[in-house]
């Protein structure tokens, strides 16, 4: 089954919590703090892979999850790190965030993108200690990793995409020249999804996509062309396949006519993709006199082709990989994008009911001890939060003593005057 485009839930490991250890000494019940930090969580990150065909293990197991930090010890023992977990896709895949956001465009074989970070490691209380505080009875949580939710859409990379009607022969072109095994049958719409064959042009090869076949109003929803449209985007020329049988309602003429109009609706630079335009099944047809004609009065040169004998065949793929080149050194190789998303840092303070909320990775950490009820730890934490300006931006936005402010999942009461 081919499968384009799907959302994924990405939940990556938490970090370890750090540990309160002491050195034993016979004498000295606290002896010189030991306490190891907890490692890392592993992320989750999103690797294009040359060895992918399409989405589909994502759309039968859409959640992942990475490893946790384990927590850390006595004897300065850190926790191991958590396993990253890492989701091989298509070329060609673009990853977006829930609010519609392009995280990252993955074109060459190895890019990669993490879209959920691993939860920083606590730290132990060896790594808390300081000139004011010599022996830390406290030590600091893991914390959670990222929890995210993303749209995985395949967009193929192919040198050249052929478009035409359902049936017009497209399959049949792609089989012949290639060993792809695309399904063949005399109804329309048999193609229901896209087919990609490695063709050889002498010395040189390209990569030569099917699209399933697209009517008038495809731009808009109908048959099932629409679907895949977004296909063609990449594809560095096109190759316009017209029938001249009976099979087909309109004439030639008339299906460039609404080929192009489709591609144009879609994305209006495809109408100027560098293209060439061949009429199929010519042995089919008794003269086509008349189309080449028709395609002299408008400045086309028409390539006569038929799968089926093979008839001009190896002519329009020379064109085609000629084309190709001269659109190669015309344009550089489109490049993939992994759009920077530094942590937030700072905080923010809102009003909830009758108390306050302040969200922000910075506060957060500040609080996040294994034992507020110890005094010390308690006193440490107000005391980060006052050199991070938490106590003042309250008092700006209006608190005042007594009122309840929940940091995380911690609820304290306000007072300023005696933080511990």
């Amino acid at each position: 089954m081919f499968v384009d485009r799907v959302r994924i839930h990405a939940k990556a490991g938490s970090g370890g919590a750090g540990v309160a250890g002491f050195r034993r000494q016979r004498g000295r019940p606290r002896g010189k703090p030991t306490g190891g930090n907890g490692g890392v969580g592993g992320a989750v990150v999103v690797a294009a892979s040359p060895d992918v065909p399409t989405l589909l293990r994502y759309a039968n197991h859409p959640h992942w999850s990475a490893g946790d930090g384990t927590h850390g010890e006595g004897d300065l023992r850190h926790g191991r790190a958590g396993d990253d977990l890492v989701l091989p896709v298509p070329l060609g895949t673009q990853v977006r965030a829930d609010d519609g956001t392009m995280l990252g465009d993955l074109v060459e074989p190895g890019q990669s993108l993490v879209v959920a970070r691993g939860g920083r490691g606590g730290r132990g209380n060896a790594a808390l200690v300081s000139r004011r505080r010599r022996v830390p009875s406290f030590a600091e949580q893991g914390e959670f990793g990222e929890e995210v939710g993303v749209t995985l859409e395949l967009k193929l990379m192919a040198d050249a995409a052929l478009i035409g009607y359902p049936n017009a022969g497209k399959s049949t072109l792609i089989s012949r020249v290639s060993s792809a095994k695309p399904k063949i049958a005399d109804y329309p719409f048999t193609t229901l999804v896209p087919n990609l064959g490695v063709v050889g042009v002498g010395d040189r090869e390209l990569v030569l996509a099917d699209v399933p076949g697209l009517i008038e109003g495809a731009a808009e929803g109908k048959g099932l062309g629409h679907e895949f449209l977004r296909h063609v985007e990449r594809a560095r020329a096109l190759v316009l396949l017209l029938d001249p049988t009976p099979l087909q309602e309109d004439p030639p003429e008339r299906q460039l006519e609404v080929l192009l109009g489709e591609l144009e609706r879609h994305l209006v630079e495809l109408a100027s993709r560098p293209r060439l335009v061949a009429l199929s099944k010519v042995d089919a047809v008794g003269d086509v006199a008349p189309y080449l004609s028709w395609a002299a009065r408008r400045g086309i040169e028409l390539h006569l082709t038929s799968a089926v004998t093979g008839e001009g065949v190896e002519s329009l793929m020379h064109a085609v990989a000629d084309l190709v080149e001269q659109v190669d050194a015309a344009a550089p190789e489109r490049e993939g994008f992994v759009l920077h998303r530094p942590l937030p840092g700072g905080f923010s303070v809102l009003r909830e009911g009758d108390g306050w909320v302040v969200t922000g990775i910075a506060a957060e950490r500040a609080v996040n001890l294994d034992d507020l009820t110890v005094p010390e730890a308690a006193d440490f934490a107000a005391a980060r939060l006052t050199r991070l300006g938490v106590d003042a931006a309250l008092r700006e936005a209006g608190a005042e003593p007594g009122d309840d402010v929940r940091i995380g999942d911690l609820v304290f009461t306000f007072d300023p005057e005696e933080p511990s």
